[in-house]
């Protein structure tokens, strides 16, 4: 293959155009210019090259045949034979050598640009490598005391679970294939889940219940395979056509299970479906490679969608400039070499080269500008705010209008909700009843219908000032990039949870770039978390040793003005290491604004507290403390209390029977008959029980032990 055969096969893959059956996203976009850009690589681009270097070749050759005229008619004039001049000889050399070098420059500038496109661009990404020369790398570097670099720090990363996409490409008879996903179960919005992998699954039949635009349910069935016919007018004809829609979900599987597999299942099945043998043949017609000579176009298809969908990569922030400097810095160091610019003969090959040095850049250049146009159009996609696709709340019962009373009550979703919660743990049945008594009970508008939101949102005031709190839910960047304005250095204080990036947790990532996926998913999230602060506000990232160096280095970089605190989290005693130290703690590195201490005297500002006095939660059982297991006795007519009995002795010791008739004494033992402790001591309560912040009171026919804490402000 000809070195310009070689370039041109490169610019398209770069250039993502040698993919003309895809049918989504950017390939669309492309696909639409497809033509231009074929008739730009396969002719445009060798003529123009062939054209530069010959107007430069020209104006060089008519100075020489200048040049050579002249020094003949001096020869002549000085009674030599000009076929004897050293002059006349040397100009006749430069001349044939320029004719035989317009080829050789051609060539030239083909190796040179497929070598420096191919230097930085690796699947699909353009890695952002500063070349010195050769193998040897530069990084930009103002001067700092100490900075941290990382091969993709020039690039957003992008979390492809995200980012799902339908995908769709044409057969050669011009019908449409698509593969649409039901259902993404992501481990998404960065939440770590390392239990189960997920894969793309051919799905089972089975009927979905879905809501219409107007709220009203309906029941849908979806099969692996099926055919949609649509219409269309074309030419003022009504044409119909079919789409063969392929339906895949992103499930959880169990762990270690293998896409691959999962795809080669999902092939067979797709082939034997008898509506693809009967009428969509070209599916199993054969797309070989080298490795596999028995592919299918299916395969080829199937293997793209979901090596795509499963792979993360990179957008370059400035590829243009990038580029355009790196080009600069190949010429002068590797085309150039201008590190032997004193030897003259390395001089004199410049000079000869100076016109391919020109069409090389010229060239290069406007290869880059339609890089960087391309690339600059995926950067405005992934940085655009995105849409809030749906909008739920939730609220306490006693914020619900009473009309709205009897849709709740009829919600069996809502009622399984709460039970599933632990709201119902007293419940009677009858459920109207339990709305009146229970108006702390959350209602949850997810589960119902837009008509229902609609109606409970028209019965607010003001929306922003009656919410409470928000919870938004997406990848976090979109989220941060959301928010940033209406948050701007307001927020109080930020926790990070990232992922740890451990064998077990790690991020999807560029096979050799483990570490630089990572921090550059860190680096954008970080930059737009600290707008958001306020002066005096910290952050608190937790992280174990796996990327604790460079989280703090981060931090460090992005937070200028701050201290980086690191506090250890001590969370498994025994360890996760069997050999050498074993591991048993975390990190919390906090952000703190310098000179200013925003933890250590914090003042507590709380509310006032009435609450029962029986512990609940961890530590909350007699066994925890002997002690606070006593009896409180109460007056069963003015409700109070007139005893409070000794610890029982022992844990052995049974409560005793109560023989007054007239008092009730109350032991710490919960509804489902587990013996718990006080809070207080027994002296505690004697004293507090005479000040009124210990008292009895009734629920539900039973005397409970309360107690008051006074709130700090």
């Amino acid at each position: 293959m000809s070195k310009y055969n070689e370039l041109v096969k490169k610019l398209k893959e770069i250039f993502q155009i040698d993919r003309p059956e895809l049918d989504f996203g950017i390939y669309r976009i492309l696909n639409a210019r497809a033509d231009e850009i074929n008739d730009y690589l396969d002719n445009k681009l060798k003529a123009k090259i062939q054209s530069a270097l010959a107007d430069a070749g020209n104006a060089n050759k008519s100075e020489l045949e200048h040049q050579l005229q002249l020094t003949i008619k001096a020869a002549t004039d000085a009674g030599v034979d000009p076929a004897d001049s050293p002059k006349v000889q040397e100009l006749k050399k430069q001349l044939a050598a320029m004719a035989s070098g317009a080829n050789e420059h051609e060539n030239a500038v083909f190796s040179h640009l497929l070598t420096f496109f191919s230097r930085y661009y690796d699947n699909g990404d353009f890695i952002s490598k500063r070349r010195y020369k050769g193998n040897t790398y530069a990084i930009p570097y103002s001067g700092e005391e100490v900075m941290l670099h990382w091969a993709n720090k020039d690039q957003y990363y992008i979390k492809s679970g995200e980012n799902f996409a339908n995908y769709s490409f044409k057969l050669e008879d011009g019908r449409k294939v698509s593969f649409k996903l039901l259902a993404a179960d992501t481990a998404k919005d960065n939440r770590k889940d390392n239990e189960l992998d997920r894969c793309f699954v051919l799905i089972e039949p089975h009927v979905r219940t879905k809501i219409d635009e107007e709220g009203d349910e309906y029941e849908q069935e979806y099969k692996p395979v099926e055919v949609v016919k649509t219409s269309s007018v074309v030419d003022g004809k009504l044409v119909e056509t079919e789409e063969l829609v392929i339906h895949f979900e992103y499930k959880a599987m169990k762990k270690g299970t293998k896409q691959d597999a999962l795809v080669q299942s999902a092939i067979s099945k797709i082939l034997a479906d008898k509506t693809v043998q009967q009428h969509w043949v070209d599916l199993a017609k054969r797309a070989p490679t080298e490795k596999n000579p028995s592919r299918t176009e299916l395969e080829r298809h199937l293997t793209t969608y979901t090596q795509r969908n499963t792979a993360d990569y990179f957008i370059h922030k400035d590829l243009g400039g990038f580029l355009t400097n790196e080009l600069d810095f190949y010429i002068k160091n590797e085309v150039m070499n201008l590190d032997n610019v004193q030897n003259a003969e390395v001089f004199a090959n410049i000079e000869k080269q100076l016109r391919m040095i020109q069409c090389l850049r010229a060239v290069a250049l406007e290869l880059i500008t339609f890089l960087a146009q391309i690339e600059n159009f995926q950067k405005k996609l992934w940085t655009k705010k995105k849409f809030v696709v749906e909008t739920n709340y939730i609220f306490t019962v006693d914020k619900l209008p009473e009309e709205l009373y009897s849709i709740v009550i009829k919600n069996d979703a809502q009622w399984e909700q709460w039970k599933q919660l632990g709201f119902l743990s007293d419940f009677s049945g009858d459920r109207e009843k339990t709305l009146k008594e229970k108006q702390g009970l959350i209602v949850d508008t997810s589960l119902f219908d837009s008509k229902f939101k609609e109606k409970f949102i028209n019965n607010i005031a003001d929306v922003d000032t009656n919410v409470s709190a928000y919870l938004y839910s997406g990848d976090n960047y979109q989220v941060l990039n959301l928010i940033k304005i209406k948050y701007n250095n307001k927020v109080d204080g930020i926790y990070i949870d990232p992922p740890y990036n451990t064998n077990a947790s790690e991020i999807l990532y560029k096979n050799g770039y483990k570490d630089s996926s990572w921090c550059s998913l860190m680096s954008s999230r970080l930059e737009i978390s600290k707008s958001l602060l306020k002066e005096n506000a910290a952050t608190c990232t937790t992280i174990d040793e796996y990327e604790v160096a460079n989280l703090e280095l981060l931090l460090k970089e992005t937070f200028t003005g701050y201290q980086i605190r690191p506090v250890v989290i001590e969370y498994n005693h025994r360890g996760r290491v069997k050999s050498n130290f074993a591991i048993t703690h975390e990190y919390a590195l906090w952000t703190l604004p310098e000179n200013k201490d925003v933890i250590s005297r914090q003042v507590e500002i709380s509310e006032e507290i009435r609450r029962n006095l029986r512990r609940t939660g961890s530590g909350s059982t007699r066994a925890e403390s002997e002690s606070q297991f006593y009896g409180i006795e109460v007056d069963n007519n003015t409700l109070e209390i007139v005893n409070v009995t000794e610890a029982l002795p022992s844990l052995d010791s049974a409560i005793p029977t109560h023989l007054n008739k007239d008092t009730t004494m109350v032991w710490p033992v919960d509804d489902q008959g587990v013996e718990r402790r006080w809070y207080y001591g027994r002296d505690r309560v004697i004293r507090e029980a005479k000040e009124g912040t210990v008292w009895a009171k009734r629920i539900k026919g039973e005397i409970q032990i309360h107690y008051r804490q006074a709130g700090k402000t």
